[in-house]
């Protein structure tokens, strides 16, 4: 599924690293000094600063930047006294920062409490709410590691940005061999993101450098497919309009996410029975005894037990309804189903991110309050209080399983990493909070309804387009819309269908034998895996974005494969070889991810301090 595939045995990675010894001043690994230390440089100040940005740029504009690339790259900086040992502590540290950033990032839900009226319950019923909802979804994400990660192996570009950066600025050898082409790609990112923002042509044609870059990292296959995806709906936005799906004018993504979402729910359906069936094979087989124990044996050595993760489950699970139903006065009913929502949009979520560094909380959201508002929900404060379940949970999920997938590369101890993240929930969930007061009380503009206000009144400087998404839906809970659940129906069949086919031609002997013999087969092969029938995987990215986005990401993806079809993997001219997935086209587009990131911060930084000076 994943066109650039996991490396075979990820605990070599660390076996074949040269050795390094330490700085002197440096506490020894795994002693509480260590820890320590990664601890304060990711909750206390990296992951703050990236909070701090996240919450600005979403009262801003609407988005944020992730910070798992950023992390990673300053992480580098506070362990490259380890040597090559130190790509472990700057993980923990990028763990720790990119949970508390994303965190700061969702104090727009408290915004959007104050956009509809909704009485401030008390400061710590929010913290801890917060706090609630972050764990159940840091469970989540780590119930679904076994599955995208370890089976489906699914890519998950920033992760393998984080991963390539971190190996690289830890490892002098490999920083010698891949520091031309990761800081190249991190200077045309800067670039990019800077010129995007700051230049009207650029950002006409939506330029998006990490978008480009996560092309690069997953190939011109999933590239094309997204491209197909998005042409689709571009085609189809004169039907959706004269059948009323859509308003003359409309953006065709206004629809097509719902179809997109549908259709990453069809094919997992499909692809997740299909393990649970394999599963269920060897668990019943009577064959080779010894093999099979000797597989299970050294699958657990490289993936501890994670039977304790289920109840960890149950019980933040069960404290997210409890908070709802008792300080919020949530109907038990729609709390429970925004908890159990959750599993799925984890699921559904978490593929988009591996497969192509597409997060859709707000679509998942969205579909939350048009599931409820089918069910006869039409409060829309009592919307607000559910479905910020899905929007703190899913973003958590997904976080917590692309940091799996840098784990899974470098060989780190997912079990060690996972507190790290529940360490800066932790953080995270005061500092979202803070960060919501601290924004709104210097502006009050912020406490603004913009769903009602004139367009002579809109604000220009704070435009919070994603808490004016969050609101402008819950508002619509008064109006059934039979043809949003069409959408997702259709989506689904077409998931289902798709890869049911995709999966048949696949396994013909007749259609591998033509793929194994001739050129033709294998430009076949290219044509039905990228236009003819993508994965729904990858073409529903072009139903979340407009078309520019999808483009990019298939220039990305179409300049990477013609690159690495000319080139020999890993060669690097001195009779050393780099990782499986260090090639060249991961690293730049790994840079350029890391490049638009820098830039975003930048721009974000600059901005609130022009702000609080103003």
């Amino acid at each position: 599924m994943s066109s650039t595939p996991l490396p075979p045995a990820p605990p070599s990675s660390v076996a074949t690293a040269p050795a390094t010894a330490r700085w002197r001043w440096l506490p020894a690994p795994d002693s509480w000094r260590y820890h320590l230390l990664l601890g304060a440089a990711g909750m206390l100040v990296l992951g703050p600063l990236g909070g701090v940005a996240a919450a600005y740029m979403n009262f801003s504009l609407g988005f944020f930047v992730g910070g798992q690339v950023l992390a990673g790259i300053l992480g580098s900086a506070v362990t490259v006294g380890y040597g090559a040992a130190g790509r472990h502590g700057a993980n923990y540290i990028q763990t720790a920062a990119a949970s508390v950033a994303g965190m700061g990032g969702m104090a727009v839900i408290i915004q959007a409490m104050s956009w509809m009226g909704l009485a401030e319950p008390p400061l710590w019923q929010l913290i801890v709410y917060m706090l609630c909802i972050g764990m159940y979804g840091v469970g989540v994400g780590m119930l679904y590691t076994p599955l995208l990660v370890d089976r489906m192996q699914l890519t998950f570009p920033s992760g393998l940005a984080v991963a390539n950066i971190l190996r690289a600025l830890t490892d002098p050898v490999l920083l010698r061999r891949s520091i031309a082409r990761l800081a190249g790609g991190m200077g045309l990112g800067v670039l990019a993101g800077v010129g995007a923002a700051r230049v009207a042509w650029l950002g006409a044609i939506d330029l998006s450098a990490s978008t480009f870059g996560a092309g690069m990292i997953v190939g011109a296959r999933i590239g094309l497919a997204a491209l197909v995806g998005g042409l689709a709906g571009w085609l189809l936005t004169p039907y959706f309009v004269s059948i009323g799906w859509l308003a003359p004018g409309d953006p065709y993504r206004k629809i097509t996410f719902l179809i997109a979402l549908g259709m990453i729910m069809g094919a997992a359906a499909i692809d997740v029975s299909l393990l649970l069936a394999r599963a269920w094979r060897e668990r019943r087989s009577t064959g080779a005894p010894a093999q099979l124990e000797a597989k299970r044996t050294a699958a657990a050595r490289s993936s501890p037990s994670l039977l304790w993760v289920v109840p960890w489950v149950l019980v933040w699970g069960l404290a997210v309804l409890v908070a709802g139903v008792v300080w919020f006065g949530q109907p038990l009913g729609f709390q429970l189903m925004a908890v159990l929502l959750v599993l799925v949009f984890a699921l559904v979520n978490g593929i988009s991110v591996g497969m192509v560094d597409q997060n859709p909380i707000s679509s998942a959201f969205v579909l939350t309050v048009i599931l409820m508002a089918a069910m006869g929900l039409h409060q829309p404060h009592v919307g607000l209080i559910a479905a910020t379940v899905l929007l703190v949970s899913t973003s958590v999920a997904s976080d917590m399983q692309q940091d799996r997938s840098t784990g899974w590369r470098l060989g780190t101890d997912r079990v060690v990493q996972f507190g790290y993240q529940v360490a800066g929930i932790v953080i995270g969930a005061l500092l979202a909070v803070w960060l919501a007061r601290l924004f709104m009380g210097a502006y009050p503009v912020l406490r603004l309804d913009q769903t009602v206000l004139p367009a002579d009144q809109q604000p220009a400087r704070w435009t919070s387009a994603m808490t004016y998404k969050i609101v402008g839906a819950l508002r619509s809970m008064t109006e059934d819309r039979p043809y949003q659940r069409q959408a997702v129906w259709i989506g689904l069949a077409i998931g289902l269908v798709t890869e049911i086919l995709r999966k048949a031609i696949r396994a013909s002997a007749r259609w591998q034998r033509f793929v194994a013999m001739r050129r033709a087969g294998k430009v076949g092969d290219f044509l039905l895996d990228a236009v003819i029938l993508p994965s729904p995987y990858a073409s529903s990215f072009g139903g979340f974005v407009n078309l520019p986005a999808a483009a990019w990401m298939a220039a990305g993806g179409v300049l990477a494969s013609l690159v690495d079809h000319r080139a020999k993997r890993g060669d690097t001219g001195d009779g050393q070889s780099l990782p499986e997935d260090m090639t060249t086209t991961s690293l730049v587009g790994g840079g350029l991810i890391a490049g638009d990131a820098l830039a975003a911060l930048a721009i974000g930084l600059i901005g609130l301090a022009a702000a609080l000076g103003g």
